[in-house]
């Protein structure tokens, strides 16, 4: 096999976009052979476009017409795991956009099916292909800032306003999206936070509803998140904020690494703090390091997945983006969901039951389907899909 026959279900921004830099071979490794959404007007759109590529109306059609080798999905969030489950059983390698599911029950279930079915299976985790983010994870591997101490993440520069809510009947509902902030914005760095520093064991949150925008879900969260070996960190985040902030700080007792506007800045002690701090003499010493910095270089983004995607099924490379491991940033969601709603530090792993329990209970009262909006597809990767300094 030269190339990956593609099929990409679910036509708005996100599979827009990605239909539009497949069609133009912007991956010579994946064809784009197929298109597929339930709305006649994708239809239309799909039959101007790409007159050449067959469409679908229904993913199981799809599915079963032999006519593609992977699919590509970028629907709503609650289907993900879903129709991702029934494209391994149909024998396709799948990659999933994020998150993964709205539920770590779900999400779990998909990962059974993926080991069970031997076929590759990756999620758009687009950001990990930033080589800030790729030298910050190596940096924290190697040990080059000896033990965690804590880390901040604040990412609020996300600024959406009610027009953006208002855009897909899915978006801002508890039955359509599955959340927020925390579930359509954040998980990228939610993703990049557990890739870097691990995952936590506990997780405290505060996530308010609706405090910039006439919204079901939220659009303002801090969570404090607890490590194993002692260590701390905070997650802030909003959608109504302006000018906002994306900052990662990350300390250790060897140094610090900050990720801010395209840089990443790195304070090597020369030696470790917790010695000093027994051994010197002085009650405020200043300590020698070496200071490096590193600038952004360009990045693969979307295309960078879609390339990994394809060398893990023609040449056997390892995933950048392994599908299995979106259960990871998902489940600090949920916990950070059931700590709120709860009033609770949650332990992780989470009780899934009570999750699913609490979730099941915001989309009974759900307002989802009461707009009839739809998302427009679109032909570019729009700029805030990318690390947004």
């Amino acid at each position: 096999m030269d190339a990956v026959r593609i099929g990409i279900v679910g036509i708005g921004n996100m599979g827009g976009a990605h239909a539009y830099n497949l069609a133009r071979d912007a991956v010579p490794s994946l064809t784009l052979a197929a298109l597929c959404d339930n709305d006649p007007e994708k239809a239309a759109f799909c039959a101007e476009r790409y007159p050449t590529v067959p469409f679908f109306s229904d993913y199981r059609d799809l599915l079963s017409s032999r006519s593609v080798d992977a699919v590509l999905i970028a629907v709503p969030h609650r289907l993900h795991a879903e129709m991702a489950i029934a494209a391994l059983e149909a024998g396709l390698h799948v990659l999933v956009e994020k998150p993964v599911d709205i539920r770590v029950s779900v999400a779990r279930r998909l990962n059974e099916a993926a080991e069970k079915s031997g076929k590759i299976f990756g999620i758009m985790f687009n950001q990990r292909t930033n080589p800030l983010f790729q030298k910050a994870r190596e940096l924290v591997a190697s040990g080059a800032l000896g033990r965690l101490k804590r880390s901040v993440w604040i990412i609020t520069n996300w600024y959406r306003t009610q027009a953006y809510y208002d855009s897909g009947s899915w978006r801002a509902t508890w039955a359509g999206e599955g959340g927020g902030v925390l579930m359509n914005q954040a998980p990228h760095q939610l993703d990049l936070w557990q890739w870097i520093c691990g995952m936590p064991s506990s997780v405290t949150a505060f996530c308010d509803v609706g405090k910039y925008h006439d919204i079901e879900v939220e659009d303002d969260v801090t969570v404090f998140a607890r490590y194993p070996d002692g260590a701390t960190g905070t997650f802030i985040t909003t959608t109504g904020e302006y000018p906002g902030t994306n900052r990662l700080e990350i300390v250790g007792e060897c140094g610090k690494l900050v990720l801010e506007n395209g840089l990443l800045k790195h304070w090597r002690l020369a030696e470790s703090e917790k010695e000093a701090r027994f051994s010197s003499s002085e009650s405020s010493p200043s300590l020698p390091y070496i200071y490096e910095e590193t600038k952004e270089q360009e990045s693969g983004g979307h295309v960078g997945i879609l390339e990994s995607f394809a060398d893990a099924i023609l040449l056997g490379k390892p995933l950048l983006a392994p599908g299995c491991e979106g259960i990871r940033e998902l489940s600090i969601s949920n916990a950070a969901y059931l700590s709120a709603w709860t009033g609770k530090e949650v332990s992780l792993p989470l009780d899934e039951d009570a999750f699913d329990a609490l979730l099941d209970e915001k989309m009974r009262h759900s307002s989802f389907g009461k707009n009839t909006a739809t998302e427009a597809p679109t032909e570019q990767y729009k700029r805030r899909w990318q690390v947004n300094w």
